[in-house]
């Protein structure tokens, strides 16, 4: 069956048209785990306790499985079943008669799953030469948590997981997080959790407070983080800047490499005089001539001045 994006899953959650089998794949374990907590968050919440079975799938068995699918939903649409560690449960390490007469018992439940059922599998990596996995990927709806296609997807994706934790980012404050995080999950997760600190209390969240907040990714930053700080000889804004790149694990080289870009922009009277003091800032981290920080923070304080500074 054809992987479904994240999107159109919550499409199906929202309208209640959920299937019978999904399958969860990808390496960011609390991407998985955020998404099938959408599927319990449509049961109402007086029900969930209810109509919710998790099971393990290191420690659930088969019938484990297909008496919680068996079992009829309680005042509620659908039962939901959650297997983590599907993985687990799927491709059992020991190849015992009794192993495989659970495999076979979980290929007859996947040809024929309760009409009254949904199991979500959260899935790491699986074996796709196995009969029962390949069964699997084939009859059920198989997301990919681990990747967002693009930026709309990505503020798609912001705006779930901030009405989600309660922090009232503004439409700005959306796009400039996804500018700021870009395409990588674990990169927009830790913004997003910063942000919710940063801001606690405020009504709103706004770009201004995802700037404050926010370090820019590697990519983002050469084109409005420090070098668009430099060049409206901003200081301020350009060590704030600086100290957040470094704070978030930047290495100064690169760091350096952005701050050349910034040099390279700079207009001609001014061009020569700041080339010359990133090369100076490239020779002294090079032989140790100061602390990392405190030479990039000399080198912006002098990118940053409206006249060009004598090397004295």
């Amino acid at each position: 069956m054809p992987a479904l994006t994240q999107a159109v899953l919550r499409t199906q959650i929202a309208s209640g048209s959920i299937g019978p089998l999904y399958v969860l794949v990808g390496e960011d374990d609390a991407e998985k785990m955020a998404v099938a907590i959408e599927f319990a968050d449509a049961i109402d919440e007086g029900l969930r306790a209810f109509n919710v079975d998790r099971l393990y799938g290191a420690e659930a068995s088969v019938d484990d499985l297909i008496q919680a699918a068996a079992t009829l939903p309680m005042m509620a649409p659908r039962r939901l079943v959650i297997v983590v560690e599907g993985e687990k449960l799927l491709m059992p390490r020991r190849e015992t008669k009794a192993a495989e007469a659970d495999q076979e018992r979980l290929e007859a439940f996947i040809a024929d799953p309760p009409p009254h059922a949904t199991v979500v599998f959260l899935c790491g990596d699986l074996d796709q030469r196995r009969r029962v996995v390949k069964q699997l990927m084939q009859a059920a709806q198989v997301v990919n948590c681990g990747t967002i296609g693009d930026e709309a997807d990505a503020e798609r994706w912001v705006k779930t997981r901030a009405a989600a934790v309660g922090a009232p980012l503004d439409a700005g404050a959306v796009r400039a997080l996804v500018r700021r995080a870009g395409l990588d999950l674990v990169r927009l997760r830790a913004g997003l959790e910063r942000l919710a600190l940063y801001a606690m209390g405020q009504k709103t969240i706004t770009a201004d407070d995802v700037r404050q907040a926010v370090p820019a990714a590697p990519e983002a930053q050469a084109e409005w983080g420090i070098a668009n700080a430099i060049s409206r000889h901003d200081a301020a804004e350009a060590l704030h800047e600086l100290h957040l790149a470094l704070d978030a694990g930047a290495p100064p080289y690169f760091v350096l490499g952005q701050m050349r870009t910034a040099a390279e922009r700079l207009p001609p009277p001014r061009l020569r005089g700041g080339i010359e003091a990133v090369f100076r800032t490239d020779l002294a981290l090079k032989t140790s001539g100061g602390e990392p920080r405190v030479l990039l923070e000399r080198l912006v304080v002098e990118l940053c001045e409206p006249r060009r500074r004598g090397r004295g």
